[in-house]
């Protein structure tokens, strides 16, 4: 079996223009947006092995919070950073693991959820995908579409 959860990092602040995009941190919402989520990840009967996350500040910052509340390892890595979809599959089915978690950014995320599933509308921001293939491998899973999809945003007052 494979499942593989894509998530788009949880609102960024576009408030000091003097910050790269890359350092850009969350904003209010993404604060909010993103303990909110993996919290609800968390009381799923589901615990990925790994979360790869990008290294820009809004996107670890929200895989920190996926990582607690899910008490799995986290490693960044730079290449996720404005990856493109086939860059995000080849570092999730090369992990090693058959359960993993991406977190990463737009489009590239919103292309892979949609190119695995129709079923799987575009990722806003903190948005969580969840792709499994019963009785499947990597290479096995990279050629049908999955068996089962879960999508969640988050909710509430912006």
């Amino acid at each position: 079996m494979v499942t593989l959860a894509l998530i788009r990092h949880a609102k960024s602040d576009w408030d000091d223009p003097a910050l790269s995009d890359h350092d850009r941190p969350l904003n209010h919402r993404g604060r909010r947006d993103g303990p909110r989520m993996a919290a609800l990840v968390a009381a799923r009967d589901w615990r990925p092995q790994l979360i790869l996350a990008s290294t820009a500040v809004r996107a670890r910052t929200t895989a920190e919070e996926f990582a607690t509340a899910l008490e799995v390892p986290l490693e960044l890595r730079d290449e996720l950073y404005g990856a493109s979809s086939s860059t995000l599959w080849a570092a999730a089915s090369g992990s090693g693991a058959t359960d993993v978690v991406v977190v990463a950014h737009d489009p590239g995320i919103s292309i892979l959820a949609r190119q695995l599933s129709e079923k799987a509308p575009l990722m806003p921001t903190c948005a969580v995908a969840v792709f499994t293939w019963h009785d499947a491998d990597w290479s096995e899973a990279a050629m049908r579409v999955p068996d089962d999809v879960q999508y969640d945003i988050p909710r509430g007052e912006s």
